[in-house]
């Protein structure tokens, strides 16, 4: 028999790992506080946003269809309409240009980089705080959704896709 003993004492967890899991915690609860109507944000658009807007010719060919998408995603609602607004992304982009596999290809990007459990700028419902999720929107949201949109067309009465790629200056040179 040893005639010292090894004493076993339990492992503690450091302090600063404590004040990191509590940190963390307390963001998270804070991130799926329920919203309010006026927690919503002014509405925005980048396109495509991480796609071009069009081809070389016609750089706004489907950028309508990407604008319209924006609107959905921005002010977000259930799975359901998720799925609805990517399959309008879909059909938009092939009736405007004709390919298939580019609109499927668009397709598959928002379904797989859209999800709202992602903290990007063009997440489903990125008009509202972090954490929303697919909650569908109350009547009080819709009134503040549809207000938000008046105030944008105010300001941008021609959109974001004849903004960013104005329709070409007809050429006024006179033949001669």
């Amino acid at each position: 028999m040893p005639t010292s003993t090894i004493m076993h004492r339990p492992e503690r967890t450091p302090h600063w790992r404590l004040f990191i899991i509590a940190f963390l915690l307390s963001q998270y609860a804070l991130s799926c506080s329920p919203a309010t109507a006026t927690d919503l944000k002014d509405f925005t658009s980048d396109g495509c946003s991480l796609f071009p807007d069009g081809t070389m010719k016609d750089r706004a060919k489907w950028c309508d269809c990407c604008f319209e998408h924006d609107i959905s995603y921005w002010q977000g609602g259930t799975t359901e309409e998720r799925r609805k607004a990517d399959e309008r992304l879909r059909a938009c982009v092939q009736d405007r240009t004709g390919d298939k596999v580019l609109a499927e290809t668009m397709y598959l990007g928002v379904r797989a980089g859209g999800s709202p459990a992602f903290p990007t700028w063009y997440r489903w419902a990125y008009g509202w705080p972090y954490g929303r999720g697919y909650r569908p929107l109350t009547d009080e949201e819709r009134r503040h959704v549809r207000s938000r949109l008046d105030s944008y067309w105010i300001k941008h009465p021609e959109g974001y896709c004849r903004e960013k790629h104005p329709p070409a200056q007809l050429d006024k040179r006179s033949d001669k």
